[in-house]
């Protein structure tokens, strides 16, 4: 966190002589944890309606549960991807 502010620091200032790209680097690093809240957020109600699933159909528990690991896997695949561009503008950009 005290990282990002001294890049807004560095790149407000009028006489700043610091790389012009540090907008950019920050501008991933709230992509980044906007991509974070949103996997989390988006587990979170995957495995709340399947526990409400189980609850109501407990003999399809065993399919519901196989497509939820499924999902869930899908989604961290995604996020994964979405965070490893991030990282990577970040590298590119330094």
């Amino acid at each position: 966190m005290l990282g990002m502010v001294g890049i807004l620091a560095e790149a407000g200032g009028a006489g700043s002589t610091g790389s012009p790209y540090h907008l950019a680097i920050f501008g991933a690093m709230i992509g980044c944890g906007l991509i974070i809240i949103g996997a989390a957020t988006g587990i979170g109600m995957i495995a709340s309606k399947s526990v409400d699933s189980i609850a109501r159909q407990p003999e399809a528990g065993g399919r519901i549960f196989t497509s939820m690991i499924v999902a869930a896997a899908l989604l961290e695949g995604v996020t994964f991807f979405a965070l490893l561009i991030c990282m990577l503008t970040v590298l590119w950009l330094k």
